[in-house]
């Protein structure tokens, strides 16, 4: 057995390290742009993003109790426990975006943006389990607001703004301990940099502007970890049932800050260019405890027709080493229901082979202001694309379409009300990467 595993991993180092290079290459497509509007992510880390692919959130974010769709696995960093199921060398890729409205009392705004969002790779190793890498948004961070004040008679404003985000580059291994029953954990690194100004804006030609920068660099490892308990029924039906959490992973938090002079600038582009520095404060660090975090769910399933399930999700966000003047966060906690149907997998018909996933999710968030619960729920659907099957490598490819529809807050209580559209596509390419060629 031993002999066996040594052999499983050594056969698959070059193509690892392969992956490896392009992971790193990859990267630098997240390059810390913010991806979010929202003025709820000034708190904390950001807005989450969660460890979810397109079908999982077209299913309301199910995912700990997924092992298969149809019969056929799909990463699932949600889970690790679910890489032991792999039966394909699995590539996913894809891109985000989102279209938000921001609304109070007297106004409202639209904003838009797009990113690149996920990239994984999984591989089997058969009785020896599987492995999995990745990277995968955390979070992010983008806000601005701003209020008109005066002086004598001269008017001048006062903006704050943020910008950035969060990034989990992961590697995960998950192996069957019985027939029925699977453990996995992954090993994560977290980076990014979230940039946080406040500035005083003063009439053009009228004197210099003074802007703030708090440059806090996020580095850390973390540790989650998952189990799952897969039982077929009469051949043709399935239950799942799985777990997945993380304890309060600790991650380091270096913050520089900036004093600017600025030149007010009818020109957009040459807004806010530091002319000099006026202080700057030596890099301070502090730890930050990330959540503990349980997730519980589970799926029961006709193969290759349909999926049901539901899913409960808790987050302690109480001990979060929150900044100077900010309030302190709460625990959060969540439910999703959803599904998947496939009309008839043997037909000849493209629309009978598509997959059609629906869902609804609802999320009381860690966020407690002005003593008011910011909840945030959607309804989610999406479809499955298949493309093409090669019937002589087994290879086959299917693009995943996902839509949130959304809202996040409240107008009462001086608060911003987000109503929003996510999309997400992704791209999945299943095929046995490490066969043995049956003639030398």
């Amino acid at each position: 057995m031993q002999k066996r595993f040594l052999s499983s991993i050594t056969s698959k180092v070059p193509q690892v390290l392969l992956t490896l290079g392009l992971l790193y290459s990859s990267s630098a497509a997240f390059a810390q742009k913010s991806t979010s509007a929202s003025p709820y992510s000034q708190f904390g880390l950001g807005q989450m993003r969660e460890d979810l692919l397109p079908q999982h959130r077209a299913m309301g974010g199910l995912s700990t109790g997924v092992r298969y769709f149809g019969s056929v696995y799909n990463t699932n960093p949600s889970n690790p426990a679910s890489y032991s199921a792999a039966q394909f060398s699995t590539f996913d890729a894809g891109l985000y975006g989102n279209f938000t409205q921001l609304s109070s009392k007297n106004k409202s705004d639209n904003t838009a943006d797009f990113a690149f969002s996920h990239i994984t790779m999984t591989f089997p190793m058969k009785k020896a389990g599987g492995i999995s890498i990745g990277l995968l948004p955390y979070s992010d961070l983008g806000y601005n607001s701003n209020s008109t004040q005066k002086i004598d008679t001269v008017n001048y404003r006062k903006t704050f703004t943020g910008e950035g985000g969060l990034t989990k580059a992961y590697f995960g291994y998950g192996v069957n301990i019985t027939k029925n029953f699977s453990v996995g954990a992954n090993i994560s690194y977290l980076f990014g940099t979230l940039n946080d100004f406040s500035r005083l804006e003063l009439p053009f030609n009228y004197g210099l502007n003074v802007q703030q920068q708090d440059k806090r660099e996020i580095q850390g490892v973390s540790f989650d970890y998952g189990a799952q308990y897969y039982k077929t029924i009469n051949k043709e039906y399935s239950i799942t049932v799985g777990y997945s959490g993380s304890l309060n992973n600790a991650i380091h938090d270096r913050t520089t800050s900036f004093v600017t002079r600025t030149l007010p600038s009818n020109n957009s582009d040459d807004t806010n260019i530091a002319l000099d520095t006026v202080s700057q404060t030596d890099r301070t660090r502090r730890d930050l405890n990330l959540p503990l975090k349980h997730n519980v769910g589970i799926t029961f399933a006709r193969t290759n027709r349909w999926l049901v399930g539901a899913e409960f999700k808790y987050g302690d966000w109480s001990k979060f080493q929150v900044r100077k003047g900010e309030e302190n966060l709460k625990t959060n906690y969540g439910f999703a229901i959803g599904g998947q149907i496939t009309p008839d997998p043997t037909s000849f018909k493209y629309t009978s082979l598509m997959d059609y996933r629906i869902g609804f999710r609802y999320n009381r968030t860690q966020y407690f202001i002005n003593k008011q619960d910011i909840n945030d729920m959607a309804i989610t659907f999406g479809v499955g694309l298949p493309l093409a099957r090669n019937p002589y490598s087994g290879a086959f490819s299917k693009i995943n379409i996902s839509a949130e529809l959304g809202q996040m807050g409240t107008i009462n209580n001086s608060l911003i009300r987000e109503r929003y559209v996510n999309l997400n596509v992704g791209f999945t390419l299943n095929d046995r990467w490490f066969r043995r060629n049956s003639i030398d």
